[in-house]
């Protein structure tokens, strides 16, 4: 057949409708390629408001669209991210009305790392941003817990261990279980749950989750976001006993305190009570002997007082006592006395100086004192004075009036 290139079509072409060709398109596809495996690198990716998510996936060449429905999408471990490499596997659809092709997802996992890797390395990333793996947060279990609620399978070797071990150090301790799926669909919201069932209650002093080892997948509801979350949010003391030493979870990391396998957390937990028993007897032994050695001093003390003569003849203490009253006061009359003395001679003598020196003493002996009756002036030379003035005279005893006759300078 000679391709049509211009003018007239050949009446022997078929011609289709747009929708015809790519109606037969889209079978022929779809019928081709009805299941795929397509690996590239992630671009465009949307992650829409109605829970469906769009990208694309490139190489080199070319590029497909993938549309993850959200009821596949619920199922993801992982979040794809632009730039990751992945392998999607679908069917082929083609979008009549764009005109356009694209594989539906099924399933997406990444290129050359694990899902569950990649889960793990983003839920850690988002949780550790947000605090939740601190150590300030980090609480110091209780020394001597009554109780200790346990969220584990009812049938697994975990819970076997945990009882062994409780039992073995110290049985008076109560173990309550809360029968928890640990593994597969539902695990997460049944740990969930019993954590948040033993917050619950108010007799509670320690929780254990955990179960025994196995796969990541086997482990990985101790690594989903609801357990974990639960675990941080926890009011009560958590002990994580998730598998063998060289296993951790993410819940081994929000917990309190992390065992490295059941029976270990049961050790950490469950105080052991012969041994206490025994570090109390070696308590109260070393109570005794102190006890002991004090009662054993103070008697000596006691006996010492009691042969000493103060006990044997205590009248004596009290005339040792009198006689030393007696001697202090003889001192005090003394010591007073003599200040006495002295003070009353040192008195007398200072009244003598004073006496000596007082105008009325030297009135005394003899002098007097001259006053000019017409000015009241004391008079302290012959050169004030003049015949026939009037002058007054104050003697020890008395006064006396004169009148100047005579006057001779020395």
């Amino acid at each position: 057949m000679i391709p049509f290139l211009g003018g007239m079509p050949n009446i022997e072409e078929k011609i289709y409708s747009v929708t015809a060709i790519t109606r037969r398109i889209k079978y022929t596809l779809e019928e081709s390629f009805p299941q795929v495996w397509i690996e590239g690198e992630v671009s465009n990716y949307i992650h829409h408001g109605s829970g469906h998510r769009y990208l694309s996936l490139k190489d080199d060449n070319a590029t497909i669209r993938l549309t993850i429905w959200r009821s596949v999408g619920r199922s993801l471990k992982f979040e794809p991210e632009n730039g990751m490499k992945v392998r999607a596997f679908g069917d082929i659809s083609v979008y009549e009305k764009g005109g356009s092709y694209q594989l539906n997802v099924r399933k997406l996992m990444p290129a050359g790392v694990g899902e569950l890797e990649v889960a793990f390395r983003q839920l850690h990333e988002k949780l550790s941003a947000e605090g939740l793996f601190e150590a300030e947060r980090k609480r110091v279990l209780p020394p001597y817990p009554k109780t200790v609620g346990i969220v584990t399978s009812p049938t697994g070797a975990a819970i076997r261990d945990i009882i062994q071990i409780a039992r073995r150090r110290n049985r008076y301790v109560r173990l309550i279980l809360y029968p928890a799926l640990v593994q597969g669909k539902g695990a997460a919201e049944s740990i969930a749950a019993g954590i948040e069932y033993f917050n619950e209650r108010d007799d509670i002093d320690i929780i254990i989750i955990g179960r025994g080892g196995g796969s990541l997948e086997d482990l990985w509801a101790f690594n989903e976001e609801l357990p974990v979350r639960a675990v941080a949010a926890s009011g009560i003391p958590v002990v994580s006993a998730v598998g063998h030493e060289i296993d951790t979870t993410l819940a081994d990391l929000a917990a309190d305190l992390r065992a490295p396998t059941p029976s270990a957390a049961a050790e950490l937990v469950v105080w052991d009570r012969r041994e206490s028993v025994e570090r109390l007897k070696g308590y109260l032994a070393a109570l005794a002997h102190g006890l002991r050695i004090t009662l054993e001093s103070r008697q000596g003390e006691l006996r010492h007082l009691v042969t000493s003569p103060v006990y044997r003849r205590p009248e004596e203490l009290v005339r040792e006592k009198q006689q030393h009253l007696d001697n202090l006061i003889r001192i005090f009359d003394n010591a007073g006395k003599n200040v006495l003395d002295k003070m009353r001679n040192s008195l007398s003598l200072n009244l003598s100086r004073l006496e000596s020196l007082s105008p009325l003493g030297i009135l005394r002996r003899g002098y007097a004192v001259l006053k000019d009756l017409s000015t009241g002036k004391t008079i302290r030379s012959v050169k004030k004075l003049k015949r026939d003035d009037r002058i007054e005279a104050v003697l020890s005893d008395g006064i006396a009036t004169a009148s100047i006759r005579d006057i001779k300078k020395a």
